[in-house]
């Protein structure tokens, strides 16, 4: 791998099997001079796996600016290095972007060795239309911040993916539940490749069930799929919470002034929100 310049190699590890590294990307870690890992402890154990003794460097959330700046000096020096998080593809959800960045600034080359994805594995075997999809990384900390989330996403057409936590599952499913219908098709997917695999598809009121009544359903790490809007709906529906706001609204305000500012404060389209509020004077008057 010698040249001029060095090359940033992004490679993807298993997310649980250890099998299912590519036969490229062992060479390739096998060749480069650095690897740069999220958690070089947990990278060990896979490098040890297939003999490779290779130096490791740090790159994790809380050094990569810095970091970054010395390896893309490597990269100039001639040093080639491979990028690799402790599990799947780096840079979703993981660390390494402001190194890909600032090499493919530098007009150095970035060379992608693709493999395993929790999100791709997870979306194989879903049972969910992925022609589109929209992938929204982990969802927020924060009950009131994941209702909003869910909101925005309540009328989206095309399935959407999030990754959760153990210790935020039930938290996460109990808070769409508030604003998503019970019927909305979902995907829990947990522990992927690993011993306790588990691939759920079922309603979104049967999936929360399921995991408050299971506590090995609130094991592992969770990709969580989403079936979009049905069409017909897509339109007319607001959710829970979005009504509950046009409806204070209307008690204070002209149907026009309410609307304004429920746009405002919801992020929900004006003509969505103006026939909702059209659809609450009728059945006051009724």
């Amino acid at each position: 791998m010698s040249s001029e310049y060095g090359k940033l190699y992004v490679v993807a590890t298993p997310i649980g099997n250890l099998a299912d590294i590519s036969f490229r990307a062992v060479e390739t870690l096998k060749q480069v001079d650095l690897i740069a890992a999220e958690d070089t402890r947990h990278v060990k154990m896979l490098l040890q796996h297939y003999g490779i003794n290779n130096k490791l460097v740090s790159l994790h959330q809380h050094n990569e600016e810095r970091a970054s700046a010395g390896l893309l000096e490597k990269l100039r020096e001639g040093l080639s290095i491979a990028l690799v998080s402790d599990a799947g593809t780096p840079l979703l959800s993981d660390p390494g972007m402001p190194l890909v960045k600032a090499v493919k600034d530098a007009g150095l080359e970035v060379v992608p060795i693709p493999g395993p994805c929790a999100l791709i594995a997870a979306l194989s075997a879903a049972g969910l239309p992925v022609t589109q999809f929209s992938f929204e990384g982990f969802s927020p900390r924060t009950s009131s911040a994941r209702k909003a989330f869910f909101s925005e996403k309540l009328l989206s057409p095309t399935t959407w993916v999030f990754y959760e936590s153990s210790h935020r599952i039930l938290a996460s499913l109990k808070d769409m539940a508030e604003i998503l219908p019970p019927d909305r098709q979902i995907v829990i997917a947990r522990e992927l490749t690993k011993l306790h695999e588990t691939i759920v598809k079922t309603s979104l009121a049967n999936a929360l069930e399921l995991v408050e009544q299971n506590d090995n359903m609130r094991k592992g790490e969770f990709v969580v799929i989403v079936d979009g809007a049905a069409p017909d709906k897509n339109e007319q529906v607001i959710s829970a919470e979005q009504e509950k706001i046009l409806r204070v609204l209307l008690a204070e305000c002209s149907i026009k002034t309410a609307v304004a500012m429920a746009v405002e404060i919801t992020g929900v389209r004006k003509k969505r929100l103006y026939q909702a509020a059209l659809d609450m004077a009728k059945t006051k008057d009724a």
